[in-house]
């Protein structure tokens, strides 16, 4: 049986899978990581995938491999070029990785690799136009139009958690700017919030040492008992994903919105936000504002899956 493998780096976690060509993950691994730039990231992709294959296995017959890393990626040249705007040293990571596996290897960021799973296994097969919303650690998205990926001059295109989306709690974002939608939205977003809003509202909510964050599950959990400063977490988060949503509607003109990620897998986010939506705005999104039809738990991983097919078919 050919199967691909997939590859997702994110700031705490390297998580690799082999798949079938329809988007089955067979079995899969998760390594606890740390890194402080893109040359040590590299070592640590290389230590886990032998790790991998030493001691998981592959079950099929692996064609190739696809990775998903934070960041600006370029995907035809093979080019992680940037972790962030701190981090920007741009190494040959596919063509590094297919010397240490032994397989073509192909990248791309990770959100634009789910936007592609999206496309291959997801409402991209009904769907021409759409946008991917990720939201889980931070913010990110894919656009879709009539069936292309917009990538933009330099490969950033996507980084609406940036955005400003008229929620005011007052909180800096790493970029510089005041209320960006990852910092009032995102799992780091809920934290920050409940640190910085922890004063004013009564509330059951564990606020823990700087090294943990607020669990997003408890937040959840106390907002539907009625504890007010999970209810305005809630309140905020919903808000600002909705007016982002609406945003990006008026600029693409899409007929899906899809949501994945672990901060809306259980659907309590996304129905609080699908209240905020105003009808006029929405009114041409015909499939509606949707949780992804593949697992939002492992998006990613089959978005790695499926960059490495369409690496395979050239498709990029």
């Amino acid at each position: 049986m050919d199967t691909y493998i997939g590859m997702v780096l994110s700031g705490t976690n390297l998580t690799i899978g082999e798949m079938d060509v329809n988007g089955n993950i067979l079995k899969m691994k998760r390594y606890v990581t740390s890194f402080f730039n893109q040359e040590a990231a590299l070592k640590v992709m290389c230590d886990s995938i032998a790790n991998y294959r030493d001691n998981v296995g592959y079950i099929g017959n692996p064609l190739a491999v696809g990775i998903g890393v934070i960041g600006r990626v370029d995907p035809v040249g093979g080019i992680w070029q940037q972790i962030d705007p701190d981090r920007t040293k741009p190494i040959a990571l596919a063509a590094e990785m297919g010397s240490a596996t032994g397989m073509p290897c192909f990248i791309d960021n990770d959100v634009k690799g789910s936007a592609r799973a999206v496309m291959r296994w997801g409402f991209g097969r009904i769907s021409q136009n759409f946008i991917y919303i990720y939201v889980g650690t931070g913010i990110a998205a894919s656009v879709i139009i009539d069936g292309k990926q917009i990538r933009g001059s330099h490969f950033n295109a996507g980084e609406v958690g940036h955005l400003r989306v008229g929620v005011q709690v007052g909180l800096r974002c790493p970029c510089g700017r005041i209320d960006c939608v990852e910092t009032i939205a995102s799992s780091i977003g809920f934290d920050r919030q409940a640190r910085y809003l922890y004063k004013y509202y009564d509330t059951q909510l564990v606020i823990p040492d700087e090294d943990s964050r607020v669990s997003v599950a408890e937040v959840y959990r106390l907002a539907k008992q009625g504890d007010a400063l999970c209810m305005k977490i809630v309140d905020n988060a919903a808000e600002a994903l909705a007016n982002l949503i609406m945003n990006m509607v008026r600029v693409s003109d899409p007929d899906t919105v899809v949501l994945g990620g672990e901060m809306v897998a259980d659907g309590y986010l996304l129905d609080c936000i699908k209240g905020k939506l105003n009808k006029v705005t929405m009114r041409f999104v015909t499939n509606g504002v949707v949780m992804t039809m593949l697992n939002p738990q492992f998006i990613n991983l089959l978005g790695a899956g499926a960059v490495a097919i369409d690496g395979m078919s050239e498709n990029i």
